[in-house]
């Protein structure tokens, strides 16, 4: 039986009438997305349509989902919130914090001994206010959701980018801050901009080597990394009908990489047969009621250009395997003869040193059994792999099931490490190098979804490749990164030229899962008695405190840094060993922007300090000028805050007294988080402007009293040689926003409005 069944009965049993009330406000037929956003409005039956892209509008999620490192500030800053118990089903999933190095077991040990005071602070907190907690090991957040909670139709929020995975079961399910997270534990509305909508046709049928993995790079490098920024991606076509659900997760999970609001496909047959499969036959009897209403109405499909604002069409017959990189996701190249000569070009290293398959994004039974296929066919033709090997199951169901049916045995025997049920070297959390800064040029391949520079390893001179757990494990045995595996062959240990035949696998165990111990412990009904502690002297976790609002009159500001190009939260507020300070606030906060590249010397943590014209890293400069009273603000490129959801990179500056953030265009999760933290987060209205910023310029807002929603911002450039540029300042804030900013943040205004 699932999780919450009631909470789901109760969204389907209102989702027809109000699916029915917007098709007819709108006078049109309705897409999925469509259908799911105004289902879920806060104040209920639809009364007005609202218009993409531009209206603001309040949702009723059906659900939360947090992650350990993101999830000790949420619920830091829920505990001020006022409330004895979240409003709506919450879980968190300790898998973040897990580091790979040795292997599952002594890994988990290491774990659990190094980071127990954050556990056990997520397990008192969860337990005294009704949240689900899922223990170390248990499985990495958007695989066990998968499993457990996802459902069509309904609504999710997590604080993390990749909680999209969960429209594989047809949701729309998308990442956000952990002040919004707080807002709906709170009992709040979720505020949303009424997101665009993007149609992908998917025609043909995947085979061979090609697998649903390749279907989002090849989006990815059609829309690259903000080209679906502001907007819900929707799959459909016979080519969406054909996909596993595990692998419509897989597709969703990297929409994340090219800045969408969430993905989705339609409820289906495959997501029946996963609902049952994870014993949810409830939830699936419950939606094939409704089935109608939860994809579009046929006329969506029949005529997508009329519906949609942008749509792609995709064969996947025609579609080959695809590696996208390096330190890009959209960066997409054909296997074999393209990949050699474009490597060759650009100087890669063409020897792959390791071969990573799991993570959040393809780490599902089906993609093990693929990969495994492809490891087993090099045992048995006397092949070794070239690079080093390393698995990391999604779940401990899927671990579990995985090796009673044999298939974590057919990687070690072909000498690969099976690492924790987490997230491990996707997130950083990889112990390759005893000094990553000073390691040595190399070149990777894994079925993860981020490759950005130092993402893996902590080494900047990793050169990472994105590509399906069945490319992964065909060039981890091949060691090279121009191998394709369709033409090319290998040399065994008898000298025999072979090659590998196509992967074969399960889309679900033929015996079903299975699992002893999944790791998941429900909170007590009446938490009320549960105290959470936190140690002063603790250097992992730290109450908070309130901010002060910044305030309308910001004259004499300094600037802290001009970034210059690429700028993620990986840039802002590092992940890897950083992890565990991320409940310390004033302890993470000495990572803040010492990633990002000072424009003035295309050097990374090295500003000037203006009231000492010297030179040093920015989390020192930064404190300099809070000791002194001055505000600063930040300048940035395109697509500044691209990445996690991870909300440390806007509250971080705005602890350390950073007042607004300037650049020529923002990813929408880090936008909503400078809100929220109560931050000015501004355009340039002419990108150029951002030339006219300079080393040793002050700044002064000259309307800030006049905020308002679509009102531009002047703001007063002085020079150092007493020259001036006022320049005008784009926002997308809205009265809610607005007074986010004038209280201080927007938990300070929930706090005051739950103390009426």
């Amino acid at each position: 039986m699932a999780f919450d069944i009631e909470m789901i009965k109760q969204v389907y049993a209102t989702m027809s009438e109000r699916v029915d009330a917007a098709r007819k406000i709108t006078g049109k037929p309705l897409t999925l997305a469509e259908k799911i956003l105004y289902s879920h409005l806060w104040d209920g039956t639809p009364t007005k349509a609202f218009t993409r892209g531009k209206d603001y509008v309040d949702f009723a999620p059906d659900r939360i989902a947090c992650q350990d490192a993101t999830a000790q500030m949420a619920l830091l800053q829920f505990m001020q919130a006022g409330k004895a118990k979240v409003a709506v089903p919450t879980t968190v999933h300790c898998d973040h914090l897990i580091q790979a190095k040795s292997g599952a077991v002594a890994d988990l040990k290491h774990a659990n001994s190094t980071s127990s005071e954050v556990f056990n602070f997520l397990e008192s907190v969860s337990n005294k206010y009704g949240i689900g907690f899922w223990k170390p090991g248990a499985g990495i957040i958007h695989q066990v959701v998968l499993e457990n909670y996802a459902f069509p139709g309904g609504m999710m929020i997590g604080t993390d980018s990749h909680t999209v995975n969960a429209g594989g079961l047809g949701m729309v399910a998308i990442g956000v801050g952990g002040a919004d997270a707080v807002d709906v534990m709170a009992g709040m509305a979720w505020e949303l901009k009424f997101p665009k909508l993007i149609g992908v046709k998917l025609t043909g049928k995947l085979s061979g080597w090609t697998a649903p993995k390749d279907v989002i790079l090849k989006v990815a490098e059609i829309l690259t990394v903000k080209g679906g920024t502001g907007a819900i991606v929707e799959y459909f076509g016979s080519g969406a009908i054909s996909m596993s659900c595990t692998g419509k997760g897989t597709i969703c999970n990297m929409g994340a990489e090219i800045g969408a609001t969430t993905s989705t496909f339609g409820y289906d047959e495959s997501m029946e047969r996963y609902l049952r499969a994870t014993d949810r036959t409830d939830v699936a009897e419950a939606a094939n009621e409704i089935k109608e209403y939860l994809t579009a109405d046929a006329e969506v499909y029949a005529n997508p250009e009329l519906y949609f604002d942008q749509v792609i069409e995709i064969n996947l017959s025609e579609l080959g395997p695809l590696l996208n990189g390096p330190f890009t996701p959209d960066l997409s190249t054909t296997v074999g003869k393209e990949m050699g000569e474009k490597a060759t070009a650009n100087d890669w290293p063409m020897q792959v040193e390791w071969g990573l398959i799991g993570s959040c994004t393809n780490s599902s039974y089906e993609d093990l059994s693929r990969a495994a296929s492809i490891a087993q066919q090099a045992l048995d033709k006397g092949l070794k792999t070239k690079a080093e090997f390393g698995i990391n199951p999604g779940s401990e169901q899927v671990r579990y099931t995985a090796e009673r049916d044999g298939i974590l045995a057919v990687f070690e025997n072909l000498g690969a490490t099976i690492f924790t049920n987490a997230c491990g070297p996707c997130i950083g959390q990889w112990a390759r190098y005893s000094d990553p800064k000073n390691a040595p040029k190399n070149s990777i391949v894994h079925s993860f979804n981020r490759n950005f520079a130092k993402r893996a390893d902590g080494n900047p001179n990793t050169h990472a490749f994105v590509a399906s757990p069945e490319i992964t494990a065909a060039i981890a045995i091949a060691g090279r990164l121009d191998f394709n595996p369709m033409t090319d062959t290998l040399i065994n240990e008898n000298g025999e030229e072979v090659m590998l035949d196509e992967p074969t696998g399960w889309e679900l165990p033929p015996k079903g899962f299975e699992v002893k111990e999944n790791g998941y412990l429900a909170p007590e009904e009446d938490g009320s008695h549960v105290v959470v502690s936190v140690d002063e002297t603790s250097e992992r976790l730290q109450l908070l405190a309130p901010f002060e609002p910044i305030g309308k009159n910001l004259n004499n500001v300094k600037l802290l840094i001009k970034a210059f190009g690429k700028c993620t939260t990986d840039h802002i507020s590092m992940a890897g060993p950083w992890l565990r300070f991320r409940g310390h606030l004033d302890n993470i906060a000495n990572n803040t922007l010492i990633g990002a590249v000072n424009a003035f010397n295309d050097k990374t943590n090295f500003v000037k300090n203006q009231l000492t014209g010297e030179y040093d890293a920015v989390p020192a400069v930064q404190r300099a000028y809070k000791a002194a009273g001055i505000k600063t603000i930040v300048v940035g490129d395109h697509n500044y805050g691209e990445g996690s959801s991870r909300e440390h990179a806007a509250m971080q500056p705005r602890f350390l007294g950073v007042a607004a953030v300037i650049v020529k265009s923002f990813a929408r999760i880090h936008e909503t988080n400078l809100k929220k933290q109560g931050m000015l987060g501004l355009t340039f209205a002419n990108e150029a402007d951002y030339d006219l910023i300079q080393e040793d310029d002050t700044f002064n807002f000259l309307d800030l009293n006049e905020f308002a929603p679509e009102k531009q911002l002047h703001l007063e450039l002085v020079h150092a040689d007493g020259s001036k540029d006022v320049i005008a300042l784009n926002h997308t804030y809205n009265d809610a926003q607005i007074e986010w900013f004038t209280e201080g943040s927007a938990l300070n205004l929930i706090k005051k409005q739950n103390a009426k």
